[in-house]
């Protein structure tokens, strides 16, 4: 039997403040010894009164307008009750039924089409404790208990673990833009929980949902909804029945297991916090905070096709990251529009080959965007040739000179005199009497193979239109 899948996802995301939630303890516990950012508010201590980040509500707002919520004027926080080590109080607070944001969208581009999936919710909430577990006992870590922790929820509108992976990293690129938080999946502040079902093609009725979670990078989401998929789609076909359930992606073996039966909505015992007031969104803040918006990555993409006649395919991998987009616009500034797909091609190639060998982010890299616009115009000028360009920027990335100093230092001007082009040119064709003869027979890319020669003797040095001139002399004249 043919299924489709039904996917809906849950992103948790930590937001990039200095202070917890509704504490005064520092938000920044990543390399934090344990349990060293804490006090009374975030231990869960009786008597204590939490006080609402405004800066974390700024935050929420921005980034359920870049999405196209709706933000209502009125919103609440509420108790949710649940019993774990890692919930210091048994209840975290939340948000129920009066989110920050509702009834939002962002578009994917999945399968060379155009997609529109729906937010139900953007809402605000505490992140728990951490539990690290040791054999057969486990310690509690609470110095990330009370993060301002955004929560951004899909409906179940997506139909693949492709249409997913492409949806997670649209909305981390947004967020990244936004500057509302680092979302670095590996250190837990841009984290995912998928709801899964399957139904017969001829079907509109959802079968039971199983919340998939541990799912720390883009590829692990798809691989996981993929298995889960596959497995709920055997379970069907030996007679079994599916039931609402929560698993745990496991990285190392490619499945998923069961870790508890799901808990429903009224499970949780919602209430309006008694110690927060509720928050009116004033309509003109809402407006200002909207103005603060940057330009988002779909806009930046659109423009840079139309600005800088950059293709859709370049435009797209330019703009998914904010660094790279910004790099590029910075050294495009240097020079002139008209070297917009130079730069282009340099980024997208070399330097994109040598961050990804070393594993470095584009703004921790040594070449600036004038080192790599200076190179650019020596090129331009005819000082280096594209081969000994090559050379020149990898030496760059490696040392963090500039491309002068470089050139000046290996001796690797140019070289553009006749006379000693044409004794390096002599001197390969009489070292390759069979592909003067090929030539000679028609074979075209025997030329080639002596340019590549000279081009090889000179180190990459010769002036490639000179050596092609004076090689077609000399073929010319015998």
């Amino acid at each position: 039997m043919t299924y489709e899948i039904v996917i809906g996802l849950e992103v948790h995301t930590q937001l990039l403040t200095r202070s917890k939630m509704f504490c005064g303890c520092s938000a920044d516990y990543a390399n934090a010894p344990p349990n060293t950012h804490v006090c009374p508010v975030c231990l869960g201590m009786p008597g204590v009164l939490p006080v609402i980040n405004e800066k974390a509500i700024e935050y929420t707002v921005m980034t359920a307008l870049a999405l196209n919520c709706t933000i209502p004027e009125y919103t609440k926080f509420d108790r949710k009750n649940y019993f774990y080590p890692d919930l210091m109080k048994s209840y975290q607070i939340s948000q129920y039924d009066a989110p920050i944001g509702k009834g939002g969208w962002l578009t994917v581009d999945s399968d060379g089409s155009r997609k529109r999936i729906n937010i139900t919710r953007v809402h605000l909430e505490e992140d728990a404790a951490k539990l690290l577990h040791r054999g057969d006992y486990s310690l509690i870590d609470v110095n990330r208990s009370g993060v301002p922790l955004m929560e951004i929820v899909s409906e179940p509108e997506i139909s693949s673990p492709e249409e997913a992976r492409d949806y997670l990293i649209k909305l981390h690129n947004i967020l990244r833009y936004l500057g509302v938080s680092t979302a670095n999946m590996e250190e837990g502040s841009f984290r995912c929980d998928a709801n899964i079902s399957i139904r017969p093609a001829s079907s509109k009725k959802l079968l039971p949902k199983v919340e998939v979670k541990n799912m720390n990078s883009f590829k692990a989401v798809y691989q996981a909804l993929k298995y889960e998929a596959e497995r709920q789609g055997k379970v069907l076909e030996k007679g079994g029945e599916l039931v609402q359930e929560t698993r745990g992606w496991i990285e190392e073996t490619g499945i998923t297991v069961l870790q508890r039966t799901k808990e429903y909505a009224e499970d949780y015992r919602y209430f309006p916090d008694p110690d927060l007031p509720p928050l009116v969104l004033d309509r003109a803040w809402t407006e200002e905070m909207r103005t603060r918006l940057p330009e988002l990555p779909e806009a930046r993409r659109d423009r840079f096709t139309t600005q800088y006649g950059l293709s859709l395919y370049d435009a797209n991998i330019l703009t998914s990251s904010k660094a790279m987009a910004n790099y590029f616009e910075n050294c495009v500034r240097l020079m002139d529009s008209s070297k917009a797909k130079a730069v282009s091609n340099w980024l997208l190639g070399d330097f994109s080959r040598l961050l990804n060998a070393t594993n470095t982010d584009i703004e921790n890299a040594r070449i600036s965007p004038k080192h790599l616009s200076d190179m650019l115009v020596l090129v331009d000028n005819g000082a280096i040739s594209g081969p000994t360009a090559k050379a020149v920027f990898e030496e760059m990335f490696q040392s963090g000179k500039e491309a002068s100093e470089i050139v000046t230092e290996k001796k690797l001007s140019q070289i553009s005199d006749t006379a000693e082009i044409r004794d390096a040119v002599k001197q390969a064709m009489a070292s390759n009497a069979g592909a003067i003869a090929d030539y000679a027979s028609g074979k075209q890319q025997a030329l080639t193979f002596i340019i590549g020669q000279v081009m090889k003797a000179t180190r990459g040095r010769a002036n490639p239109g000179l050596v092609r001139e004076i090689i077609m002399q000399e073929l010319g004249g015998k």
